[in-house]
């Protein structure tokens, strides 16, 4: 409601009193409805009492004391421009010297309506003057100004719009999406039709009631109707800033009683919903009799484990701070100790109205106590890894939503969609139908990025073999999709808003996934398609507008050759030392087989022609099967997907010279290097093992594995030719 109606109710000062021998009955009668916190009965008595006082002798003082309440309800109905002006009075009457604070008071509502420069000049006078007076974080408001700056440059993605056919010329705020489809919005409002239409002696506004809009599929608004018709939420007294916790069960929220003569705080609440009807309605006992303490605005965890809250109970930072309450199963009730959520949160100044998106991510709140734009911004917090024996989740890393969903009003109360694309928040700002620094209801959408894409299309195993001709598939998970070939560098052309059209999208768009594949002949794609998200903070982090995204992606050859494997001279054991480390090697094969479970490979070990051919065949055999029993040893299923070959020397490797031109390493054509390191290195090519995927006959379609088949190996592929024959 109102920030507790703002900061209205929450913080009820109590103010110097001069006492004289003889008060004016007026002025007694100014200064009682002022400390009763009646700011709207007290001001026009204030004013009267003002106007008749003379600027001479201990009238200047009184005169200085009036123009400084005068200000106070300004401020606390939240009519910031004239509560500047009339402290602007009270410092002109030297009230300063009685109370600094008025220099504080002062700065706060220059710093909420932009005047940056005068607001640390306030500030740097009420730190002359304060004395002992510590609770005041004075030198981080300073600092604010000067930051504040930077704020007011820099503005976030979001698109803002006040909801013009919801809002009407009374009080509309702290709005919550309240339903699973996210089409009602749980609100406060102050409008004629409310179940107390009397005038709140302290706002001078009607009683806030709790009401529910429709909106449809697209976001725009239907309807708004109260929740409840029958007085059992909505009473003679302020109801408000309420949430339903994810079951859609029970609504928590805000009553600020309004019993006369009486200064009582706020309370938080709670009610089951029966189909249309509210039962069970009782009150959460937090403040534990604590009468003058408010608690207000509540917030629960998806698994409904923790109660956030706003309160000025003692123990806190300063202002308004934000506890939490845990929910006791055994118990099924809340604790009774709140726990203050820390410096990570909470400041000096006041921190209100939580709220959290629909996986507990991300923490929203307003404070005036982190820098900011001015008055309450909003901000937002990241959840935090739980620490082993921790009991309450955590959020820090404080960040402002800066500039369009914050202003230099006050904007508070921020509600999101599970996308987290778009919401709801209150905001104050002068720009709204209503009156200036009137809460009304604000949208948020994020609109459409558009991030630049290129594919490259590559042979696996041979990375710098870039493929031409490959078709690049793009598909959107809800449906859209395109094509296109990769040039003789294997890259497609550069996708993006500039190069496309509404007919045929060439770019990826913010908020979506997008699975890519590429297919070419004589070649095998991968079995699961490359994917990528453009969703930023939903599991990916923030995305930079303009990042472009590269994408590279292999295709498996027909005919592949794998990393380098070598055996010892004339055995069948692979060479693992400082040279070469054959294992690691093999692992391409693992890889290859556990992301593509479908495909089966055949295994083909050579030789050099060093040695008789019978020799080479047997010797090529063991060492093909040992690279087999390798695969087996880590899936047994790779015992019917691996064949092992032996090829001997039958099948020199292929070789392109320095002149470009491809040689066959025959036996012949090596001997020409003897003497020279080439010719060692020329038999070590022949030293190979390549691997091709199996064919169903008669076409370019791979065979698929049926891991459901049982599976029977070959005995033989398990039994090495030892000896070897000459």
């Amino acid at each position: 409601m109102r920030n507790f109606l703002l900061i209205t109710i929450l913080n009820l000062w109590v103010f110097l009193s001069f006492a004289q021998t003889s008060t004016p009955k007026y002025i007694a009668e100014a200064r009682k409805s002022f400390e009763a916190g009646k700011y709207f009965e007290a001001l026009p008595k204030l004013e009267a009492a003002y106007n008749k006082m003379t600027n001479k002798g201990k009238s200047i003082v009184e005169k200085g004391e009036m123009a400084f309440m005068v200000a106070e309800c300004y401020r606390r109905m939240e009519k910031y421009d004239k509560a500047g002006q009339w402290y602007g009075s009270s410092i002109e009457l030297k009230y300063y010297d009685i109370n600094p604070k008025v220099y504080y008071y002062h700065g706060e509502m220059q710093r909420m309506t932009g005047e940056l420069a005068n607001a640390k000049i306030s500030y740097q006078e009420y730190k002359k003057r304060r004395g002992a007076e510590k609770a005041i974080n004075i030198e981080g408001l300073i600092e604010a100004c000067d930051i504040t700056s930077d704020f007011h440059m820099e503005e976030s993605k979001y698109v803002v719009k006040a909801e013009e056919k919801m809002n009407e010329k009374e009080f509309d705020m702290s709005p919550f999406l309240s339903d699973k489809k996210e089409t009602q919005v749980y609100f406060g409002t102050q409008r004629e039709s409310v179940t107390n239409p009397t005038r709140d002696p302290i706002t001078g506004e009607k009683f806030m009631d709790i009401w529910v809009a429709e909106f449809d599929g697209k976001g725009d608004f239907i309807s708004a109707k109260s929740i409840d018709d029958k007085n059992v939420v909505n009473t003679k007294d302020n109801e408000g800033t309420a949430v339903m916790d994810r079951k859609g069960k029970t609504l928590y929220f805000t009553r600020c009683p309004a019993l006369p003569k009486q200064n009582l705080g706020c309370d938080i609440w709670m009610a089951d919903k029966n189909g249309e009807e509210w039962e069970n309605v009782q009150e959460i006992d937090i403040k534990k009799g604590g009468d003058s303490i408010s608690v207000g605005h509540p917030c629960i965890t998806a698994d409904g484990t923790m109660l956030i809250f706003a309160s000025n109970m003692l123990g806190g930072m300063g202002g308004k701070d934000l506890w939490y309450l845990l929910y006791d199963k055994k118990a099924k009730a809340w604790s009774t100790t709140p726990i203050n959520m820390g410096p990570a949160i909470n400041t000096a100044g006041n921190e209100l109205f939580p709220s959290l998106n629909a996986n507990d991510s991300l923490f929203f709140f307003a404070s005036d106590g982190h820098p900011g734009i001015g008055g309450l911004d909003i901000f937002k917090a990241h959840l935090q890894t739980p620490k082993e024996g921790a009991t309450a989740k955590t959020w820090a890393n404080v960040k402002n939503m800066l500039k369009p969903i914050n202003s230099p009003a006050n904007d508070y109360a921020l509600t999101i969609r599970k996308d987290l694309r778009s919401g709801l928040f209150t905001s104050e700002r002068s720009t709204s139908k209503n009156r200036t620094y009137a809460p009304d209801i604000y949208s948020f959408t994020t609109p459409p990025v558009a991030y630049e894409l290129q594919v490259i299309v590559y042979e696996l195993g041979n990375k710098s073999k870039k493929l031409e001709g490959a078709k690049v598939t793009v598909n959107e998970v809800s449906g859209e999709q395109w094509e296109d070939l990769t040039n003789k560098n294997g890259k497609t052309p550069k996708w993006s808003d500039r190069k496309g059209n509404k007919a045929h999208p060439r770019y990826i768009n913010g908020g979506f996934d997008y699975q890519i594949k590429a297919s070419l002949k004589r070649y095998f794609p991968m079995s699961r398609p490359t994917v990528i998200t453009t969703k930023g903070e939903n599991g990916q982090g923030v995305l930079d507008q303009n990042q472009s995204f590269v994408v590279e992606i292999p295709l498996i050859p027909i005919e592949l050759r794998t990393p380098e494997i070598r055996y010892y001279l004339d055995k069948w054991t692979f060479v693992n030392d400082n040279t070469i480390k054959s294992n690691d090697s093999i692992q391409f094969l693992v890889k290859l087989l556990k992301e593509n479970p479908e495909i089966i490979i055949e295994l083909y070990s050579h030789t050099d022609s060093r040695d008789t051919e019978i020799h080479n065949q047997a010797l090529s055999q063991n060492r093909a099967k040992a690279v087999y029993n390798y695969l087996v040893g880590v899936d047994p299923n790779n015992a019917c997907r691996v064949i092992p070959f032996g090829r001997g020397e039958s099948e020199p490797a292929k070789y392109t010279d320095e002149n470009g031109k491809e040689q066959l390493l025959t036996e012949e054509y090596i001997n020409q290097f003897k003497g020279t390191p080439k010719f060692e290195a020329l038999h070590q090519m022949n030293r190979r093992t390549t691997v091709k995927i199996v064919m169903e006959e008669g076409t370019e379609d791979p065979k698929m594995f049926d891991a459901s088949q049982p599976c029977t190996p070959d005995p033989n592929n398990f039994k090495y030719t030892d000896p070897l024959p000459r």
